[in-house]
């Protein structure tokens, strides 16, 4: 059982490994962002939307945990 789960997770790694490989050597074409009048340097678009995936992944929980830590607390607790 223990050699099973294993097994299923390095044949999920891989596939996870090879379906971003193939998605950033698909994606080779070269953009320039633009935001608020900055212009970003030219990258390729697979590596502009892995960016933002990885900086949504950050963002994300700090902001939960920025809005848990200033909402009101309730006065009488259940």
């Amino acid at each position: 059982m223990r050699n099973l789960k294993r097994v299923v997770f390095a044949v999920f790694a891989l596939l996870l490994v090879l379906t971003i490989l193939a998605f950033v050597l698909e994606n080779q074409q070269s953009v320039s962002l633009l935001f608020l009048g900055w212009s970003g340097p030219q990258l390729p678009v697979s590596l502009a939307i892995l960016a933002a995936l990885l900086l949504g992944m950050v963002i994300g929980p700090l902001l939960s945990l920025l809005l848990k830590r200033t909402s009101p607390r309730s006065k009488y607790p259940s």
